[in-house]
């Protein structure tokens, strides 16, 4: 394989590849609870509904945890083409292909193949598996790396003049792709280089702000004003409890759709550490061995302070989930690709990472023969077309966000008390229980269900009808 490393097409084959194994992995994987289901089932809402202004969790029920960029993403292609998982989680996979040509030309600069920065983020766990979940990471990440690419590519000599005005339609997608946190992990990073290499001069003669400024607020200020007006109190729960009340408290009581995610002060790095691997050792290496000269290379220091920034300011949150890191793989990518020289394991790393997709494609094809489906956390196996549309379908208790999606809205959350009088009423039924709720049934309920199918969780029963 060493020969292999200097071919350019090594590494096109490689990322037509493993996109292509996470396309089918997108197909054939089913939507997981809580939140990859959750995402999906609001952009099934938009798409059936038409109501592209306020994100759905449920009929009626608005969802203002989040803007609205991926949703609307899913959702379209929900309405160009059909609605199931490949197409849900197809944005996500889209937005990576884009990144990988975003980068490319950073390793063509030096002299090494142009999608080497490409397979180096397909083969880093963390964002191989965001290339095919249904969220609000990829978008986030596009948008963040759009802001700081273009930023970089403004301050060179006889910059193009398009590229000020991407740093800002940057900033406008990352508003409605997750809302006010592109600014926090992007400026930041910027007016510090800008401060370290004296560059203020520059960006005032390069950067038409107050144009920006406008264009940033043309493509990421109106959904916010049509989202308040339509539902009011959006921005308040939004903005000052998902950005400040989260961030500080991890036990956020406001919360109406999470649930707490408490970890212990400094955690991101840990996530840093577990979810780039092996990559991010070799580039801990070779930055110590850089140490000096560091500060000295525009670059690189640029790549490091964005690559920092983000851990730094999450080391104090406990309220955090390992996605947080997804911004600063790009910046990973881009030094490993700056280091390839000097990188010894290179052969080691690729191995290691072309082998994680592989594998996955092997297992979930698998599992998907063999009806080892029912191991995942998802509610698809009970549901086909023909038992709801010749049923009514109830769920124990609060319905899972699969269950919406894959019985397309038509299942129904009931209580203990209404499952009797459907009994009483001798209608026949359809109702899923998880095995925790099914051990609270009195016996003489459970004597009127019949069980159809089960997986490790729950369990599709039917009402037995009494003669």
């Amino acid at each position: 394989m060493k020969r292999y490393l200097n071919n350019p097409k090594f590494y096109m084959y490689s990322v037509i590849g493993i996109l292509g194994i996470r396309g089918i992995l997108n197909a054939i994987i089913p939507l997981m609870d809580k939140t990859e289901a959750r995402y999906a089932e609001i952009a099934r809402i938009m798409a059936e509904t038409g109501n592209w202004i306020t994100p759905q969790i449920d009929y009626g029920v608005p969802f203002w945890a989040k803007p609205p960029l991926s949703t609307w993403l899913s959702a379209l292609f929900f309405k160009l083409f059909t609605v199931n998982e490949f197409f849900a989680r197809f944005p996500s996979l889209l937005l990576t292909g884009v990144l990988v040509l975003m980068i490319g030309k950073h390793a063509k600069k030096r002299g090494l193949p142009f999608f080497l920065p490409g397979l180096i983020i397909l083969t880093i766990p963390e964002f191989l598996v965001h290339a095919g979940v249904v969220s609000t990471d990829v978008s986030l990440t596009f948008a963040i790396a759009l802001v700081m690419l273009s930023f970089w590519e403004t301050m060179q000599e006889n910059a193009k003049v398009y590229w000020q005005y991407l740093v800002f339609l940057g900033f406008g997608l990352g508003l409605i792709a997750k809302g006010p946190i592109v600014f926090i992990l992007t400026i930041p990073p910027i007016l510090g280089w800008i401060l370290i290499f004296k560059q203020h001069k520059i960006v005032f003669n390069r950067i038409a702000l107050l144009k920006g400024f406008i264009i940033t607020l043309v493509i990421g200020v109106p959904w916010y004003i049509f989202a308040e007006k339509a539902t009011s109190g959006f921005i308040d729960y939004f903005v000052i409890g998902e950005h400040f009340k989260r961030f500080f408290d991890s036990n956020w009581v406001g919360d109406k759709y999470g649930f707490p995610k408490s970890q212990p002060i400094g955690m991101i790095w840990v996530f840093l550490v577990l979810f780039t691997f092996p990559w991010i050792l070799i580039l801990i290496k070779n930055l110590w061995k850089e140490r000096v000269y560091i500060i000295k290379n525009k670059w690189i220091a640029f790549l490091c302070l964005w690559l920092l920034w983000t851990p730094l300011f999450f080391t104090v949150s406990k309220s955090l989930i390992h996605p947080y890191i997804m911004p600063v793989i790009m910046p990973i990518a881009l030094l490993i690709t700056y280091f390839w020289a000097k990188t010894k394991l290179e052969l080691l790393c690729l191995k290691f990472g072309v082998l994680i997709p592989v594998l996955a494609l092997l297992l979930s094809t698998y599992a998907s023969f063999q009806g080892k489906l029912s191991y995942y956390n998802t509610d698809k196996l009970f549901f086909n077309e023909k038992l709801t549309q010749r049923n009514q379908v109830f769920h124990l208790n609060k319905k899972s966000y699969s269950s919406q999606f894959y019985s397309n809205g038509a299942i129904k959350s009931i209580e203990l008390q209404s499952v009797k009088e459907l009994l009483s009423s001798k209608k026949s039924f359809l109702i899923l229980i998880s095995k925790k709720d099914y051990l609270k049934i009195p016996h003489d309920v459970k004597q009127q269900l019949v069980l159809i199918t089960s997986n490790h969780k729950k369990g599709m029963y039917r009402y037995k009808i009494q003669p």
